[in-house]
């Protein structure tokens, strides 16, 4: 054996034994590596064992060391930075931060771990479990050892309701046909406790304001049958009297100008407004009153419930216009059982300005900052009007791709102003926790891009916005207009033109107008679902009315313009739809799918540019460059356009999905397969291939890769490194080239090996 060989063993060895992390331990103490729970039963049916045995292992204190193929890294970095002399500094970010103190076997409180497993047992029915907690010592490590003995589980036999004649006990019995407790269910205390916040929640949507899960008492009778339960439900004796009534609405006070520092509740008449049913006590006159009665549910007269509670409370925060919503109910100074209504309102600044630094990445697979300046008024007309002014300017390049050096300069601004209610000649009413908007935007741009061309865009819009709930919401533009006039097309763009005449389109004026629509349902907010999914479909209409009505048609060689602009006129259809997979606390396979098509017809032989599909990028299909994929069959590269492809079309198709694991701390990695293409609806004489057929499936591009998100939760910054294992523009028959890939050709390696460089994650 070598010296050298000798040495990296050693080294080895000491890495080895450093990462168990029993060097540096107390004297005395050992190192607590985990415990085992066993479940050892005659009587109890080995499926049972074995989800007790998973329910039960979560359970123990303390958690060991994190341990990867039985090496403690964090515990290496907790010794190896040793005790630091400053908070602050490399040594004690590394020590508190990447690395984690020891657990001591000390610190393991056996008796107490037994009871812990042993009551949860018998509150899942497995009444008279028996357990024994031991220990076993090895070296200076030590492991905790837990044996169960669960009898036969105890199930239910009937569940009685309360059979009195009161008010509240009446109640509690209308609630029994929806209830959690089933016959022949295995007893489980959890599901008990469950039931009776099901019976609170629904009483107090029946106007029981002051009843309380406590005041109910459920028996367990365990002697009525071979390990068989009655559950008896009852009422308490002592519940408060206030707890047994109905209450309806009284009085509604709203303050909409209270200061949480001092006493801002003034009774003086000049500022109390009465609308309709609202009391509005405002000295300043800050809102108007009307605004109240569109959002807050209650009336006078109303019985109360929960639901109406808290959607005027979301809608009050939705409105944007308060810092605080503070919510009192008292019990009214009348006959009869009433409550008085009282918000406490505390109003954001009227104005505010803010300065913002953003990271973006587009689908042009640039990646760049923006600088925006943003000024806000949130009480515009007294009706908590939303008027939001910005300007922008920012800096795009390309890190890697055909555009590399072509950066991209663009400023403008902005304008957008939100009305808290559906402005039309129609009523509309939503029964949501969120306020319904209507919105107006106006705004400009100015693009350059180096070497090629200038654009400037005008847009403006105006339409309604509302959620129906958290998951689904709609946006609905009557109109949206596009304006975009280029300008300072250089020679070299102009020559590339000459080669491929398609790419003249891309600084061609064009205007486009007509209404939107999108829908999104979501339940990805919901963490602890296995299954979240997403999906958002457009609708995007432009000219159809006005083509129909001047009779414009192309192909006839009727082009009907406004200001000298022929206006685009066709239907664009999208669909997306995320799955996501949760396989662990930190790791999940995220798959999408995209279809899309869009149809010129009237005024137009073509969809506009700007409007049209494309492929590939740092959100798209990774292996490819941005843009660089179809239509269909052809091939961009053998274009002598070499720095920005026209390569869109009219459908397209588009699938990804990926595995993704946290790492270490902040690193977080995905390995990922994307497919997908684009299509023409016509033929077009430059790019042969490109016409969608009953063939696309064999026309789809495929890519694989891995890659790494740094995820900093104010930014995460992605990169990915991808190759196609699939082209579609080869023949048919070659399009297949896994065969051929070799990390150890430098030609093929150029070629094909695509780093993308991203902000967030790309779905």
């Amino acid at each position: 054996m070598s010296k050298y060989t000798l040495s990296y063993l050693l080294l080895s060895a000491l890495f080895l034994a450093a990462c168990t992390g029993t060097r540096n331990l107390p004297e005395g103490e050992l190192l607590y590596t985990g415990a085992t729970v066993k479940v050892e039963s005659k009587t109890t049916p080995k499926k049972e064992r074995k989800a007790l045995k998973t329910a039960l292992t979560p359970l123990l204190r303390p958690k060991p060391n994190s341990s990867i193929l039985g090496l403690r890294p964090k515990l290496f970095f907790y010794n190896l930075a040793g005790e630091p002399k400053k908070d602050k500094g490399f040594r004690y970010w590394l020590r508190t931060k990447v690395g984690e103190p020891p657990v001591l076997y000390s610190k393991v409180d056996l008796e107490y771990n037994k009871k812990v497993l042993q009551n949860y047992a018998e509150n899942s029915g497995y009444f008279n479990t028996t357990a024994v907690a031991d220990s076993t010592r090895k070296g200076k490590k030590a492991t905790a050892t837990y044996t169960l003995d669960p009898k036969r589980q105890y199930t239910i036999r009937t569940v009685k309701f309360p059979d009195d004649s009161s008010a509240v006990a009446i109640a509690v019995r209308k609630t029994q046909r929806r209830t959690l407790l089933k016959k022949d269910q295995a007893y489980n205390l959890d599901i008990i406790k469950l039931e009776r916040e099901r019976i609170d929640v629904r009483l107090k949507e029946k106007g029981f304001y002051y009843f309380n899960e406590d005041y109910l008492l459920i028996q367990v009778d365990s002697t009525v049958a071979d390990h068989q339960v009655d559950l008896i439900m009852k009422v308490k004796k002592e519940i408060p009297a206030l707890a047994q009534n109905q209450y309806e609405i009284n009085k509604i006070i709203v303050y909409p100008n209270y200061k949480l520092a001092k006493d801002s509740i003034v009774n003086d008449p000049k500022a109390t407004v009465q609308y309709n049913d609202f009391t509005i006590i405002d000295k300043n006159n800050l809102f108007k009153p009307r605004i109240f009665d569109r959002t807050l549910y209650f009336k006078k007269g109303d019985l109360y419930n929960r639901t109406n509670h808290n959607l005027s409370l979301n809608r009050l925060v939705n409105l944007g216009t308060f810092k605080f919503v503070k919510n009192q109910f008292k019990v009214a100074d009348t006959t009869g059982n009433f409550l008085d209504a009282y918000y406490y309102l505390t109003p954001l600044p009227k104005k505010s300005i803010r300065l913002e630094l953003l990271a973006k990445t587009n689908s042009a697979n640039y990646t760049g900052t923006e600088l925006n300046l943003n000024w806000s008024n949130r009480n515009l007309f007294k009706g908590a009007e939303q008027l939001t002014i910005s300007a922008f300017g920012g800096l795009e390049v390309q890190v890697s791709g055909q555009n590399n050096g072509f950066n991209v300069y663009r400023f403008g601004t902005e304008a957008n102003l939100i009305w808290p209610r559906i402005i039309s000649p129609f009523k509309f009413h939503s029964a949501s926790g969120y306020v319904p908007k209507t919105k107006a935007t106006l705004g400009y741009e100015f693009q350059n891009r180096t070497k090629l061309y200038s654009l400037q865009t005008f847009k403006g819009s105006f339409g309604y916005l509302w959620k129906e709930n958290e998951r689904k919401e709609h946006l609905f533009n009557l109109t949206e207009i596009t304006y975009a006039s280029p300008q300072n097309v250089t020679a070299l763009y102009q020559s590339q033109i000459d080669s491929l005449p398609s790419l003249g389109k891309v600084i061609e004026k064009q205007l486009i107008f007509g209404p939107t629509y999108s829908y999104t349902y979501t339940n990805t907010m919901e963490k602890r679902k296995k299954n979240t999914f997403y999906y958002n479909g457009k609708i995007d209409l432009s000219g159809n009315i006005t083509g129909l009505a001047t009779g414009a048609n192309i192909k006839d060689g009727n082009t009907k313009k406004i200001f000298d602009v022929p206006f685009s006129q066709f239907i664009k259809i999208e669909n997306e739809f995320r799955h996501y997979l949760k396989l662990s606390e930190d790791s999940q396979i995220a798959s999408r799918l995209i279809v899309g098509a869009g149809f010129a017809y009237g005024n137009s032989d073509q969809m506009p540019f700007i409007k049209q599909f494309f492929n590939g990028g740092t959100n798209s299909i990774r292996a490819f460059r941005a843009r660089s994929i179809g239509p269909g069959t052809f091939d961009g590269s053998k274009t002598t356009n070499t720095f920005l492809p026209d390569q869109s079309g009219d459908v397209k198709l588009e699938f990804s999905t990926e595995y993704r694991a946290k790492i270490y701390g902040l690193v977080k990695g995905a390995v990922f397969l994307d497919a997908g293409n684009i299509w023409l609806l016509k033929d077009d004489p430059d790019k042969p291939g490109g016409k969608f057929s009953k063939d696309f499936l064999n026309e789809l591009a495929v890519g694989v890769g891995a890659g790494l998100r740094f995820d900093f939760s104010f930014l995460v910054l992605r990169t990915d490194l991808a190759f196609p294992i699939r082209k579609p523009y080869l023949a048919d028959g070659n399009r297949w080239v896994l065969d051929k890939v070799s990390f150890g050709n430098g030609s093929w390696r150029n070629e094909n090996l695509v780093f993308n460089l991203a902000i967030g994650y790309p779905f």
